[in-house]
């Protein structure tokens, strides 16, 4: 039964001079999307790897995430 309840998060990575404001961006566009598909209030963030590496992530429900991900 745990497993209907677990959490995977996606990823998506960025990188350049641009990389934090396009992280920033992206994680927006997820909030959006979420929120229009209904989803609930899924964590959404971005993290700072290096100075021109950053990603947005998303955890999601496992049973949601090849639809959430395509």
């Amino acid at each position: 039964m745990e497993e209907e309840n677990a959490m995977v998060r996606l990823i998506w990575d960025f990188r350049g001079p641009d990389a934090q404001k396009t992280a920033e961006h992206h994680a927006i566009h997820l909030r959006e999307f979420f929120e229009r598909e209904k989803f609930g209030k899924l964590t959404v963030d971005c993290k700072d790897l290096t100075n021109e590496h950053q990603i947005a992530y998303a955890e999601v429900p496992m049973a949601h995430m090849i639809s959430i991900r395509d």
